[in-house]
């Protein structure tokens, strides 16, 4: 059994609802792309353009960026990183405005940026002189980050009565949803599994009792949505724009340093009832 992903939580495509109570809600640094990507979501809602299409888009602007980071175009690569946020939180949100809940789109979502995020740190890796052997570490350490974000609000979902299309552990396919194609969901969650299953597990070996806990304070959750993938990326993009690109991967690796923190957090404090 294993951990769902972080975009699983953080934009699943399915149907219109708030992810937590009113009361549970917290300040998610990690979202501030949503309310630009609600408006998209309103502007496409009486089109074609499905969800998956504004996953596509997204690709597409994660991978102009990179080809203005390889060009020397840093604060334009910043900009096609906030757009790639934006848009991020505009396919949730127009598959809740459309009602079309897919198992396709939220894997589909998920390989998207696991697969960017290692892009953009190989494009960071060849604009500086930083050791390839420091890029790869960096980017086991950027994935593990979002997944403690995800393990810790998923389980806040579920012991509150959030939205639960999101579960704390996946181990299998599930049945295709109404429009898509088992066999295509199976496809793509074969290479999410493959993809996501290493830092799924060593989130929950490193804290398998965190469902036992009563719901986390929004103290705590907005803590470790410094994890989040839009707040990873606004560094990234912070960065570029500063011009401190050498000091990106060297950043990532010494900020894994706070997952000790996160986990020791609600190891000490917010014990099991």
């Amino acid at each position: 059994m294993y951990l769902c992903s972080l975009k699983q939580i953080t934009n699943f495509h399915s149907i219109g609802m708030a992810k937590l109570p009113k009361e549970y809600q917290f300040l998610d640094l990690s979202d501030y792309g949503r309310t630009g990507g609600r408006w998209i979501a309103k502007q496409l809602k009486n089109t074609c353009f499905t969800p998956i299409h504004v996953t596509t888009l997204f690709i597409f602007a994660g991978l102009i960026a990179i080809g203005c980071m390889l060009n020397g175009y840093y604060k334009i690569a910043a900009l096609f990183i906030i757009l790639k946020s934006i848009l991020d939180a505009a396919d949730g949100e127009l598959s809740r405005l459309k009602n079309t809940p897919s198992y396709t789109g939220r894997y589909y979502d998920s390989i998207a940026d696991i697969i960017l995020n290692f892009c953009f740190l190989l494009a960071f890796w060849h604009i500086t002189d930083s050791s390839i052997i420091y890029m790869l570490i960096a980017f086991f350490g950027i994935q593990l980050q979002g997944t403690v974000y995800n393990y810790y609000y998923v389980i806040l979902r579920n012991a509150v009565e959030g939205d639960s299309t999101s579960r704390i552990f996946e181990d299998a396919a599930p049945k295709a949803l109404k429009g898509e194609s088992q066999r295509t969901v199976n496809i793509f969650y074969n290479i999410y599994d493959i993809l996501y299953i290493t830092f799924d597990k060593i989130m929950y070996h490193m804290d398998k009792n965190a469902s036992d806990s009563p719901p986390f304070p929004k103290w705590f959750m907005t803590l470790v949505s410094m994890y989040g993938l839009g707040f990873q990326l606004l560094f990234m993009a912070l960065m570029l724009a500063l011009n401190l690109h050498d000091y990106v991967i060297p950043f990532f690796i010494g900020y894994s340093a706070l997952i000790v923190v996160f986990v020791g957090l609600r190891k000490l404090v917010l014990k099991p009832l």
